[in-house]
């Protein structure tokens, strides 16, 4: 191992839930029809740092250099790749913290090339990064994403049943890349507990709005008839579990109506902010791209 461990699980369920995840991203992998490999060499380096500027600034500057990669893998960090055939289609780079977070790896960028979305390939390239990560005695990984891009919501807290812990106002700064579009990038911080019982199998079903409001859910953010935000009947409400919209394609819309795509930030911004600053957790979605926060 590359670094200290920090397991809260006797060795032995440590050891059996390593067992399991290194099944697991096995079984991912082989289901998306790729080989995950832990590059070294420049070259390799380049090409991953390549997915993620085809996905996010085709005509820009790289997001990571290749030789800021040769440092943090030098240094004992994450970097996964997917491979189909020769083909680099996906890569995963993290790294270790420090002071209060040095109990976990910190998951900074996935990336799939565009033509190889919807193949669960980030799915694969996830569950090798838990396994690894188990591997040196480390039982928790975080990251951020926009609370905004539905469907990642959707992979991070259903998929792969992380949990979101804290909303971050204009994380990064305006970024002008071809998803953020110069827009404020506030982020919501999820904590992924790696020995939580399954993951690496079938996602649970999504549930409909309506059984969520059946178990006492407010809905703390809706959408109008144009498909802007409007609050919900939760919205000032101190309730303890609460449901909030998002819009299909928010990428879609800031190309196609920025100032719409401003008032979506801001709204949930606002319910967000006071939902996780009383406790609230983001937990799950419900079909049809609902939140549901609730104490976990």
């Amino acid at each position: 191992m590359s670094r200290a461990a920090s397991t809260v699980l006797a060795p032995a369920a440590h050891a059996e839930i390593l067992d399991g995840a290194r099944a697991a991203a096995g079984r991912a992998a082989d289901r998306a029809g790729i080989r995950i490999a832990m590059p070294h060499k420049l070259e390799e380096l380049g090409r991953a740092a390549a997915v993620w500027q085809r996905v996010w600034s085709p005509d820009g500057e790289p997001l990571v250099p290749g030789e800021m990669l040769r440092a943090l893998t030098h240094a004992g960090n994450y970097l996964g790749a997917a491979y189909a055939g020769d083909e680099l289609v996906g890569a995963l780079m993290g790294f270790f913290g420090a002071g209060a977070h040095a109990d976990r790896l910190h998951s900074h960028i996935l990336g799939v090339d565009p033509h190889a979305v919807g193949h669960g390939v980030g799915h694969a390239l996830k569950l090798h990064q838990r396994a690894w990560t188990l591997e040196r005695g480390i039982e928790r990984i975080t990251w951020t994403y926009d609370p905004l891009v539905r469907r990642n919501g959707h992979f991070n807290l259903v998929k792969l049943g992380a949990r979101g812990v804290e909303y971050l106002v204009d994380f990064y700064g305006p970024m002008p890349d071809a998803i953020n579009g110069g827009e404020p990038t506030d982020r919501v911080l999820v904590d992924w507990d790696l020995t939580l019982p399954g993951i690496g199998v079938a996602a649970t079903a999504v549930e409909d709005v309506e059984a969520w409001r059946v178990r006492g859910a407010m809905v703390a953010l809706d959408t109008d008839a144009s498909g802007a935000p409007r609050p919900g009947d939760g919205f000032a409400a101190d309730c303890e579990l609460l449901l909030c919209a998002t819009p299909p394609d928010i990428v879609a819309l800031r190309r196609a109506d920025p100032a719409c795509a401003r008032e979506w930030r801001a709204a949930l911004r606002t319910v967000m902010l006071d939902a996780l600053q009383r406790g609230l957790r983001l937990v799950a979605m419900a079909r049809g791209g609902w939140y549901v926060l609730a104490r976990d």
